[in-house]
C-alpha cells in the first residue's frame, strides 16, 4: 500500500468507478500503518479483502482474479510473480521487472504458466504519438538511424536514499540483487524508450545490445551509483549514449534524442516532440495529456480481454534493458566517488531541503552525449571503461558483490 503501490491504488479506484475493473483484494504486511489510506480508498465499502501475506491472499482469492499487480521492492518481484503465475494468473509487474539477467530468464519461464503474458510497467511505450513516430522511423521517413541519446537530470536529496532499506543499494540486506539507481529504476522508463526507438523491424521491438562501455559514479553516501555515463552499440550498428544523474539541483529534465540521416528527433515526455530536418524545417508537436498509469492498465485490460494481440512490454521484451544495465555495471567495474572538490550543496528554500550540485555536471553530460568524451578523461579520477559484450554477463554477480564489498568492507 505504500510508495508507488499507493499510486496504483488510486488508479484502480478511478478505473473501478468507470466500470473497467474491480479490486478484489489487496495486501500489505503492515496493514495498520495504512488505516488512513484504507479509508480514503474506501476499501471496506468496495468490499476489498485485506491481507498481510500475499501468499495467503493468492491461495484464498485466486479463483476470482484475472490479474495481479506487483508494485513492490525490486528484489521481491520474481518471487511474487512466480507465486501468481503458479495459479495461472498474469501479472502487471512494476518496472524494472528485475535487474538480474539470470533471474529475468527464470521469470520468463515462469510466465509461461499464466493464462496470458504478464506486462512490465514501462509507462510511455503506448503513448499514441510515440507509436506513430516509431512507425515513421520504421518506414524510413527520417532516413537511417545513426544514433540516439538520453540526457536526464533528476535532483534527489539524501532523504530519497533513506526512504526504505533498499534505496540506493546494490544488494538487499538478504543478498538479493537490487541495483536501485537512476538508470535501473527511477529513469528506467526513458532508458527503455531509447531501446524502443532503435529497435526493429517491427513496432514492438527493442534494440539488442552488442557492446557496452560505462562509467558509474556516486556523489551521495550510498552503496550504488547516482550518476551514469553509458555508451552502447546495438546489433543494428547504432550507438546509444545515456547520461543520467541524481546528483544535481534545480528543475529535473530529461530528453530522448534520435539522430537520423534526414532529421533529428527530440522527444520530451510530458512536453513535446521536435523534429529538425536537415533541410532546415522544424516541426514541433505538443504531447497530449497522458495519464500513464491509468492508460497502461487500460491497455493491459484490452489484452486480457482478447481485444489486442499483446501487452505493451513483456518480460522477454525487457531483456535488452536488463542486459544493458547489467553490462554497464560490469564495464565500469567499480563505482567511483565524484571528486569531493566538485561537490557542493544547494539549499531549496521552498522545500527546506539540501541537494548536491556537481560543478560542471551539465557540461560533462553534454560533452559525453555529443562527442563521447568520458568524465575519466576530464579529471573524474578513474580509468577508462572496459568494453564488454553479452558474453560477459556471467561475470555480473561477482562484479556486483565486489562493488558492494568495496563500499561496505566487513
Amino acid at each position: 500500500m505504500g510508495g508507488f503501490a499507493g499510486t496504483h491504488q488510486h488508479a484502480i479506484a478511478r478505473l473501478e468507478e468507470r466500470g473497467h475493473a474491480r479490486l478484489i483484494c489487496t495486501c500489505d504486511p503492515n496493514l495498520d500503518a495504512f488505516r488512513h489510506e484504507q479509508g480514503a480508498w474506501r476499501l471496506a465499502e468496495r468490499g476489498v479483502k485485506l491481507y498481510r501475506d500475499y501468499r495467503a491472499m493468492l491461495e484464498e482469492c485466486h479463483p476470482e482474479l484475472d490479474m495481479v499487480v506487483v508494485p513492490t521492492p525490486i528484489q521481491l518481484h520474481a518471487e511474487m510473480h512466480a507465486a501468481a503465475t503458479s495459479f495461472g494468473i498474469p501479472v502487471y509487474l512494476e518496472k524494472p521487472p528485475t535487474l538480474d539477467y539470470a533471474e529475468l530468464e527464470r521469470m520468463i519461464t515462469a510466465d509461461a504458466r499464466a493464462r496470458k503474458s504478464s506486462v512490465v510497467g514501462f509507462n510511455f511505450i503506448i503513448e499514441p504519438l510515440r507509436l506513430k513516430i516509431k512507425e515513421r522511423l520504421l518506414a524510413g521517413e527520417f532516413g537511417a538511424i545513426r544514433g540516439a541519446t538520453l540526457n536526464a537530470l533528476w535532483p534527489r536529496p539524501a532523504s530519497y536514499f533513506a526512504r526504505n532499506n533498499w534505496a540506493g543499494r546494490l544488494l538487499a540486506p538478504d543478498g538479493r540483487v537490487v541495483l536501485d539507481s537512476c538508470f535501473g529504476n527511477a529513469m528506467a522508463h526513458f532508458v527503455h524508450n531509447l531501446l524502443f526507438w532503435t529497435g526493429g523491424p517491427d513496432l514492438f521491438t527493442w534494440a539488442r545490445i552488442a557492446a557496452v562501455r560505462a562509467e558509474l559514479y556516486r556523489a551521495h553516501r550510498i552503496e550504488g551509483a547516482d550518476t551514469f555515463f553509458v555508451e552502447a552499440d546495438t546489433s543494428g550498428g547504432v550507438t546509444l549514449r545515456f547520461a543520467l544523474s541524481h546528483a544535481c539541483a534545480g528543475t529535473g529534465t530529461q530528453a530522448e534524442t534520435v539522430l537520423c540521416d534526414k532529421a533529428v528527433l527530440r522527444y520530451t515526455v510530458g512536453q513535446q516532440l521536435e523534429i529538425r530536418w536537415t533541410d532546415g524545417r522544424v516541426e514541433r508537436v505538443p504531447l497530449n495529456p497522458f495519464d500513464a498509469l491509468v492508460e497502461n492498465h487500460l491497455d493491459y485490460f484490452r489484452y486480457l480481454r482478447g481485444e489486442s494481440p499483446r501487452p505493451a512490454t513483456t518480460l522477454a521484451d525487457s531483456r535488452p534493458f536488463v542486459a544493458l544495465n547489467g553490462l554497464a555495471h560490469i564495464s565500469s567495474g567499480q563505482i567511483m566517488p565524484i571528486p569531493a572538490n566538485l561537490i557542493g550543496v544547494v539549499r531549496d528554500e521552498k522545500e527546506q531541503t539540501d541537494y548536491l550540485q556537481v560543478t560542471g555536471m551539465p557540461a560533462a553530460l553534454e560533452q559525453f552525449l555529443t562527442r563521447g568524451a568520458w568524465p575519466s578523461a576530464n579529471g573524474w579520477n578513474r580509468e577508462p571503461p572496459e568494453v564488454v559484450t553479452p558474453a560477459d554477463l556471467p561475470r555480473f554477480h561477482d562484479v556486483v558483490r565486489k562493488m558492494a564489498s568495496e563500499r561496505n568492507p566487513e
